[in-house]
């Protein structure tokens, strides 16, 4: 049987890239003192050989041209690379053509250097047999196609967002794949060559292996007393995916589905002061019961990361702990309402709920639960401590006391080396 060969162009098709691409070419630009191109003309960089881009578009000579191409590497070989970001779904499209056995690679006119780079940084090489980039300013996609993958029997799939890359695909006798939330049009695509036409990431899955399975995601959640910094570091960590390629779907509880939601107004209205602590305990299992079935198990099954603020943990820490109901008791009630679904990763944000009371009564007014008092604060961070200790590999412990940007950091590189290892 022939190999299947799916070949990726990387910049708007894998990777999101014209915030540095930008920055780099403004930079040249004013290096040899020319105008800073208008958007219009930075579009039109996405894609060509440099060369060519600060030739047709700049209006520079040979010269020029060369001088401003060294003054782009200086900035993007530093800090333009990581101004980027893997569209969403990727990850997932790429697993799924993984595992029913396609061999994948990357054709790119960028330098090799830059690609590896770019590839390890998001831990994306790992999917790739093959990294096909141009060398001596030479950018052709033909050449480059047939320079990674030079068995002429194999059947070969270029996927990419420019006519560069259809045209390119179709000299080079291969099938193409032309994507519509890249750099280029349906039209160009459409003239330059393209076979079929990608509207969102997960049609060249179906495009290329129909029916087959979707890997299953992530369910990941996030807890910590109130006024831990919760709501900043959960921003923070959604953006980070985002920025990786994971397909994140953010949720909350109490709350995260329309009943939820109704339960969720009960259950933290100030006026409610007489509900009952077992009441209170079976509200929240509530909730989580149509969480689970309506939000949670459905994202996880479509490959999807589900970002959850709060779960199981905070009912056997609020009700269990601070109610004093019992950390057992909370989770023997909760039973058939989790039915077995946990997160993967649960992020806990530690910090001494005196410290982080303060903070909380300095923001915005506090809801029901956060007027309780003193000692039932006390007993949520101790029943918090007894749930990671009773299973820690499930955890992912952060000082929340310290500056919030290396929280972000620390949760992020922590989180992040959880997913990928996950991935293989």
């Amino acid at each position: 049987m022939k190999k299947t060969w799916i070949l990726f162009d990387l910049d708007g098709t894998l990777t999101k890239s014209e915030e540095g691409i930008w920055n780099c070419v403004r930079y040249a630009a004013k290096k040899l003192s020319f105008p800073e191109p208008d958007v219009e003309t930075l579009w039109k960089f996405i894609g060509p050989p440099l060369l060519y881009s600060f030739r047709e578009y700049c209006g520079m000579t040979e010269e020029q041209a060369l001088q401003a191409q060294t003054a782009y590497r200086e900035r993007y070989n530093t800090v333009g690379l990581f101004e980027n970001r893997v569209y969403p779904g990727i990850r997932r499209m790429l697993r799924t053509l993984g595992r029913q056995g396609m061999k994948m690679g990357i054709v790119t006119g960028k330098p090799e250097g830059a690609t590896r780079r770019i590839l390890e940084h998001f831990d994306l090489l790992k999917f790739f047999e093959t990294v096909a980039c141009a060398t001596d300013g030479h950018a052709e996609k033909e050449a480059l196609i047939r320079r990674a993958v030079p068995d002429t029997d194999a059947c070969i799939w270029m996927v990419g967002d420019r006519l560069f890359d259809m045209e390119g695909g179709c000299r080079a006798g291969a099938h193409t794949i032309g994507v519509t939330w890249g750099y280029g049009s349906e039209e160009e695509l459409l003239s330059a060559g393209a076979e079929r036409i990608a509207h969102t990431v997960d049609e060249i899955a179906d495009i290329l292996c129909p029916g087959a399975p979707v890997p299953e995601g992530a369910f990941l959640s996030m807890e910590g007393p109130d006024g831990s910094g919760k709501g900043t570091q959960l921003e923070r960590l959604t953006d980070t995916l985002d920025r990786y390629g994971f397909d994140v779907q953010l949720s909350r509880e109490p709350g995260g589905s329309p009943i939820g939601e109704k339960i969720r107004t009960i259950l933290l209205d100030p006026a409610n002061q007489e509900m009952s602590d077992m009441t209170e305990a079976l509200l929240y299992a509530a909730n989580r019961a149509q969480h689970v079935r309506e939000v949670i198990r459905p994202a996880v099954a479509a490959g999807k990361v589900l970002l959850c603020d709060r779960y199981l943990d905070s009912s056997v820490a609020y009700q269990g702990g601070g109610r004093g109901l019992g950390v057992d008791r909370i989770l023997e009630i909760n039973a058939p309402a989790v039915d077995g679904t946990l997160p993967d990763v649960t992020v806990y944000l530690d910090i001494d709920h005196r410290e982080a009371m303060k903070r909380r009564f300095a923001a915005t007014q506090p809801d029901r639960m956060e007027l309780a008092g003193e000692g039932f604060h006390a007993a949520v961070e101790n029943a918090y401590h007894e749930l990671i200790s009773r299973d820690p590999r499930r955890y992912v412990v952060v000082n929340a006391a310290g500056d919030r940007e290396k929280i972000a950091e620390e949760i992020a590189e922590k989180v992040l080396k959880r997913l990928t290892e996950a991935e293989a």
